[in-house]
């Protein structure tokens, strides 16, 4: 979001709107049946569909009232008795303040800060981010009810693929790849719009809160190298669109039914993405099936005009947004210029109610026209259901299967709880804040990782190692004594929001200042190998502790919420097994000579160009897409596949296949959900042994690989995965279906997907299973 010149103006509103709601418990709602003047309204009749409710109410607007519904903060309409609603709040991962639509300045001070997205997603574990969904959809609905809301549209998750490691905002997203983006969407929106986890469950379109995917597309860079989200134009191939940007929006649209999306700043092959009729109108809500709203990212409408030049007048850029589909502005841009727009003739009244109907009917379904919302559905919902027990438990269950084991030289981890004494060094160790990354909210609880580890290690004793994170200056010889008298030594290194956030990516991928030299010197004086924690959202070149035999033990934990620092306690002193796996590539630091506006996935070896993520990289890794080590060992097996052989023309809607350039045979798939498709599905279970003696839970990833490389084909494909929990020396079995025309369809370059004969290969860990694909 961009807080520039609205800022203060939004401040006011929101300060006005505090004044008056803080005076009462009760949630602003339309259609109070004690108002005899306004319950006769047909838009208040909940006999009737929606649909005819919202035409009845948009027909009783004047234009000045529409125009002022335009806009995020729009202005109540006393003589229909709607009250004022504010579109922008924030659930990125927890209930937060960060937008204008929430206070914590009642009965309710907190909500549950879960860990950061990123972190999260190493779990691999989709009914997790349901759980975690649900929960934030649970502290939302009762923020409201409380009285503490003017609005209940949350603009979360975010999905866009962190194809660059240097994007500041890679900590807000899934990971990498854009199968893992789309699950995550499903079971986030599902979690929080109140529906079950196989989808469905949603009685009548009602949602016990909206949420919103974004950045609708190819947003991944935010300020690099004088480059700004603002102006910047994404210049993306059809195939790339096809296979990376578009896939987790289509998902979250499709599948999990999402009711809102936010279209991006940028522009993508020269369209500002707001302007862009054939991404909102034409994909979004006709061949996807988008039956919400859209909104404009802060300022997105008005940087058309300002920055992006693509308009040659404020009102044309009101125009292009409100014609290609949008229905909300972040911002005053609509509301100052739509009146003239309309004068001018560059914009009809019809496109302004087309809008209003989509953003009237989300209001409706979240039941805020259907009288008291105490007594509705999701109206019981109060403050004793904010930062429970089971919420705050689920927020450490998230952060410990996140966090991930990257290196246990000598199995030195876990520690035993009989060691005497402890030194803890580093700038993470002693901040709860660092902890919860951006877009929090101010969490239910607040423990640092260092007093969570001094409940395991009386004689603990701490020195922060540098001034900062960004580790400008170190007290070095300071902190190598206190690592001399301790037994051993726990470093908490990495970044945090001052290195890595919003308008801010990064220039390098190294730590920051001395603290490496930190690192390493202590390392080298400690008594036995040292154990590296690294608190970042983005991946950081830690080649030399991975070499230096000197750091026994690395684990990687984002920025673990509110619990993240008991979680990490238990890990290194036995008490939970890690099991999360990297949900991306951590890249050398020459990586940097890419520049960050390339985006193209795809290597190019005639210039050099190595490509992006697990799916298509071909340099040096640090570590890989799905790494992760445990204090078990894991072994698999394909215990059975119910197919080895598929026929194109048996896959084909068509039963007949094409030719390509290369005289390859192929068949073009359109739609997953076809009758040929659904026969052409076939299972796969996988055996998963543990070796060890502690329990465990352990991410099982199924890739797809094929035969040659070439002509813009992935090495492999992440297929399907799943979170497994089991017992020392037990082995468990896992069942897979492959849907062929999903898992095994490539984008070719018009951007069509396709499914080519040739040898497929599933791949779990170590072991292969061979499908032959024929014409």
């Amino acid at each position: 979001m961009r807080l520039g010149n609205i800022q203060l103006l939004l401040l006011c509103l929101t300060l006005t709107t505090i004044l008056v709601l803080t005076e009462s418990t009760q949630p602003p709602f339309a259609c109070d049946s004690s108002k005899p003047a306004t319950k006769s309204f047909p838009f208040c009749k909940t006999t009737l569909p929606i649909s005819a409710r919202v035409k009845d109410l948009v027909s009783r607007l004047t234009l000045d009232e529409k125009i002022l519904q335009l806009v995020n903060t729009a202005p109540a309409i006393p003589r229909l008795g709607i009250p004022a609603y504010e579109w922008w709040s924030e659930a990125l991962h927890g209930v937060s303040n960060s937008g204008y639509g929430i206070r914590f300045n009642g009965t309710i001070k907190s909500a549950t800060s879960f860990p950061q997205v990123i972190l999260t997603a190493a779990s691999f574990d989709a009914r997790l981010w349901y759980r975690i969904g649900q929960a934030i959809g649970l502290e939302a609905r009762a923020v409201y009810n409380q009285g503490q809301a003017n609005g209940m549209t949350f603009w979360a998750p975010n999905i866009n693929v962190f194809r660059d490691p240097r994007w500041g905002r890679g900590q807000e997203t899934p990971g990498e790849d854009p199968l893992v983006s789309g699950k995550y969407a499903i079971s986030y929106v599902r979690g929080v719009q109140g529906d079950n986890f196989e989808g469905g469950g949603l009685k009548d379109g009602h949602l016990q809160a909206s949420a919103c995917c974004k950045h609708f597309t190819a947003y991944d860079l935010d300020h690099w190298n004088g480059v700004s989200r603002f102006g910047y134009d994404a210049k993306v191939t059809k195939q790339d669109l096809a296979d990376t940007y578009q896939p987790p929006f289509q998902s979250c649209i499709q599948r999990a039914g999402a009711s809102g999306i936010m279209c991006a700043y940028n522009r993508v092959n020269g369209v500002p993405n707001c302007a862009d009729e054939n991404l909102l109108s034409n994909i979004a809500r006709k061949q996807w099936g988008f039956k919400g709203y859209i909104t404009s990212d802060c300022d997105a409408v008005s940087i058309i005009y300002d920055v992006h030049k693509y308009a040659k007048t404020p009102e044309d850029a009101v125009a292009d947004v409100l014609k290609a589909g949008m229905d909300v502005d972040c911002g005053f841009y609509l509301k100052n210029h739509t009146k003239s727009a309309v004068q001018k003739k560059k914009v009809l009244e019809s496109d302004i109610d087309r809008a209003l109907t989509n953003l009237f009917t989300m209001r409706m379904r979240l039941g805020l026209f259907n009288g008291n919302p105490a007594t509705l559905p999701y109206g019981s919902i109060g403050p004793n259901q904010v930062c429970t027990q089971a919420h705050q438990d689920l927020a450490l269950d998230a952060a410990r299967n996140g966090i991930v084991l990257l290196k246990n030289s000598a199995k030195l981890l876990p520690l035993k709880k009989t060691i005497s004494s402890l030194a803890v060094i580093g700038p993470n160790a002693n901040s709860a804040y660092t902890l919860v990354g951006n877009y929090a909210g101010p969490p239910c609880k607040s423990i640092e990782p260092l007093k969570a580890l001094q409940s395991y290690v009386k004689n603990t004793q701490y020195h922060k190692g540098c001034n900062f994170v960004n580790c400008t200056s170190a007290s070095i010889n300071e902190a190598v004594e206190v690592a001399k008298n301790a037994d051993y030594v726990v470093l908490f290194m990495g970044l945090d929001q001052g290195e890595e956030r919003e308008d801010f990516d990064r220039v390098d991928l190294v730590l920051p200042g001395k603290q490496r030299d930190l690192i390493s010197s202590v390392a080298k004086a400690a008594k036995k190998p040292v154990i590296l924690v690294m608190i970042c959202g983005g991946p950081v070149d830690i080649s030399f502790a991975k070499r230096d035999p000197k750091i026994g033990g690395i684990l990687w934990a984002g920025y673990p919420g509110e619990s993240g620092g008991i979680a990490l306690a238990e890990i290194i002193f036995g008490d939970h097994n890690p099991g999360g796996k990297l949900p991306m590539t951590w890249y050398p630091k020459e990586f940097v000579k890419i520049p960050m506006t390339d985006m193209r996935m795809r290597p190019q070896p005639s210039s050099g160009y190595p490509g992006r993520t697990y799916r298509f990289y071909t340099g040096r890794k640090v570590f890989r897409f799905g790494y992760g080590l445990s204090y078990s060992k894991y072994t698999y097996e394909f215990v059975s596949v119910t197919q080895n052989k598929l026929s194109l023309t048996q896959i084909s809607s068509t039963g007949s296949t094409l030719q390509n350039s290369d005289s390859v045979h192929y068949t073009p798939i359109t739609d997953t959900e076809t009758e040929s498709c659904e026969k052409s599905k076939f299972s796969a279970t996988i055996g998963i042994q543990n070796h060890g003696e502690m329990e465990g839970k352990h991410a099982v990833l199924l890739f797809v690989k094929q035969d040659g490389i070439g002509n813009g084909k992935a090495r492999k494909q992440l297929a399907a995965f799943d979170s497994v929990k089991t017992k020392g020396g037990e082995r468990v079995e896992v069942e897979f279906v492959i849907n062929p025309c999903e898992h095994f369809r490539t984008a070719n370059e018009d951007g069509l997907m396709v499914i080519e004969e040739g040898s497929r290969y599933l791949a779990v860990g170590d072991q292969q299973y061979e499908i032959s694909v024929s014409a």
